[in-house]
C-alpha cells in the first residue's frame, strides 16, 4: 500500500549531514533527488523480497562450492525458479559469469534482511554481521524457502524509513565513489562495491509513485549508473 513519501528535501539535508559526519566528498548541489514531492512510496511484496534474498543467498552458496544439481533441486522444491533472473540462471546451472560480482551480493543481501526487519545493524561503514547467516535460508540442510518463510517471520520496516535509507545510499554510493577516485580515506571497512550493493538492493525494493517514475522493473533492470 502506497503512502505519503517524505519531504525529499529534508531527507536530503540528513543523508548529507551523514556524509559530512563520515567524513566524505559531498555530492555537488545539482545531484537529483530520489524522489519529488508529492510522491507516494510503497515497498515490494514481502513475499518477493523474502524470495529474492533466498535467489541472492543461494547464489552466494553457489560461489562458495555448492555444486549445481544441489542448487537446481533446491530452487525446484522452494517453487523460486521463475525468480531467478538469465545471467544468475547460467551461473547457478553452469557457474558462467563474473564470479566475483555475484560474491558481492552478500551485501545486497545484508540490505534486503534490513527492510524484512532480520538485522538491526545496518552501518554505512560496517560489513554485515555473520550472525546474520542464521536468519538466512539454512542451505546446507535443505531448508527449502517455505520452511524459511515460516520461521524468519520477517517484520518489514515502513517504506518511508527505507525511503530514507535509499535516499542516503543513494548519496553515500557517489561519496565513496569520489573518495576512491581521489585516493581519500574510507570511513570505515567497507568499499564502494558493498554500498553499490547495498543501494541496489534498496532501490529495487522501494517502489515510488508519481508522474517521472516509470513501473517498477527486475532485478538485473536497476540503474546504479545515476
Amino acid at each position: 500500500m502506497s503512502v505519503p513519501a517524505p519531504d525529499p528535501r529534508a531527507v536530503r539535508a540528513m543523508s548529507i549531514e551523514q556524509l559530512q559526519r563520515l567524513g566524505l566528498p559531498l555530492p555537488p548541489a545539482e545531484f537529483p533527488l530520489v524522489w519529488e514531492p508529492g510522491d507516494e512510496v510503497e515497498l515490494r511484496p514481502t513475499g518477493e523480497i523474502e524470495a529474492r534474498t533466498a535467489v541472492l543467498q543461494l547464489i552466494m552458496a553457489r560461489c562458495f562450492g555448492m555444486i549445481p544439481e544441489t542448487a537446481m533441486s533446491w530452487l525446484t522444491a522452494s517453487r523460486l525458479t521463475e525468480m531467478v533472473t538469465p545471467p544468475e540462471w547460467d551461473f547457478i546451472a553452469s557457474g558462467k559469469g563474473d564470479h566475483r560480482s555475484f560474491v558481492l551480493h552478500h551485501d545486497a543481501v545484508f540490505a534486503l534482511c534490513w527492510v524484512l526487519g532480520l538485522t538491526r545493524e545496518f552501518d554505512p561503514t560496517v560489513p554485515s554481521d555473520q550472525r546474520l547467516l542464521a536468519q538466512l535460508p539454512n542451505l546446507t540442510v535443505g531448508e527449502t524457502f517455505i520452511d524459511w518463510r515460516s520461521r524468519s517471520l520477517a517484520a518489514p520496516r515502513g517504506p518511508v524509513e527505507v525511503a530514507a535509507m535509499l535516499d542516503l545510499h543513494y548519496c553515500l554510493d557517489w561519496g565513496y565513489l569520489e573518495a576512491e577516485r581521489i585516493g581519500a580515506p574510507l570511513p570505515g571497512l567497507i568499499d564502494a562495491n558493498a554500498i553499490g550493493q547495498r543501494r541496489w538492493a534498496l532501490e529495487w525494493t522501494v517502489v515510488f509513485r508519481g508522474p517521472y517514475h516509470d513501473p517498477p522493473g527486475g532485478w538485473e533492470e536497476v540503474d546504479l549508473s545515476i
